[in-house]
């Protein structure tokens, strides 16, 4: 018996011309060439409108924000004035109740100098001393405690009788006047906006008491500020 080989019905792939054709309508599917198509990303940019807008809200934002950072710039110094002050005061009450010696703060004009006295007004500045022979006026050989060069910048100081001084003695207590000459009982402390109502209610200004016996306070509230300097016949600034 003659075996005749078996070809199915797997069409031939080499068609009348001789070119190579698909073995069945999926893989010709398959190998379909699909022509790749080129993408584009969106360029953009910003429009002449959307441009005068973000200038717009820029401008709102400045005028704004500008004058709230000056005030608040302004409160930052005129807080620094007062509290560095009240520091001052409290550091040489206690350490006249501690080293049971008189301790006197006084304004000086020199106090960044090597050897500062007392003098100038307090805008100037103002110094800490032991103060060995009680004469409110530092001499050479007495003891510095603290150091404070002049005010803030655009802060003033209106001072009660030009005091310039206040002396504690061992008790830790005022001494009060002293040859004759007053001591430090009130000083306002303002800025070029003067006694005027503030954020929160609060004077711009700053008034700072002390009490015969060495207490010393800060107020803000504009009436008393007012009296005060109705009361020193001062202005401020």
């Amino acid at each position: 018996m003659t075996l005749v080989p078996f070809v199915g019905a797997i069409a031939p792939l080499v068609g009348i011309r001789g070119d190579i054709r698909p073995i069945s309508p999926i893989i010709a599917r398959m190998t379909k060439h699909t022509p790749h198509r080129k993408t584009r990303k969106a360029e953009r940019g910003f429009t002449l409108y959307e441009l005068l807008i973000t200038v717009l809200v820029i401008g709102v934002v400045l005028a704004l924000g500008v004058p709230n950072f000056a005030e608040f710039t302004q409160n930052s110094r005129m807080t620094a004035s007062a509290n560095d002050l009240h520091a001052a005061f409290q550091l040489a009450r206690t350490e006249a109740a501690r080293a049971k010696s008189s301790i006197t703060i006084c304004a000086s004009a020199n106090s960044l100098a090597a050897t500062p006295t007392c003098s100038g007004t307090w805008t100037d500045g103002y110094i800490v001393f032991v103060d060995d022979d009680d004469n409110a006026a530092r001499a050479s050989t007495e003891a510095i405690l603290r150091v404070h060069g002049p005010a803030e910048r655009n802060v003033s100081f209106a001072v009660a009788d030009d005091a310039t001084f206040f002396s504690f003695a061992s008790t830790g207590l005022g001494r009060g006047d002293v040859g004759g000459n007053p001591a430090l009982t009130q000083i306002v402390m303002c800025d070029d906006r003067g006694n005027i109502t503030a954020a929160g209610g609060n004077s711009a200004a700053r008034l700072f008491v002390s009490t015969p016996l060495g207490r010393a306070t800060i107020v803000r509230d504009q009436t008393q500020i007012g009296q005060a300097l109705t009361d020193m016949s001062k202005s401020c600034p």
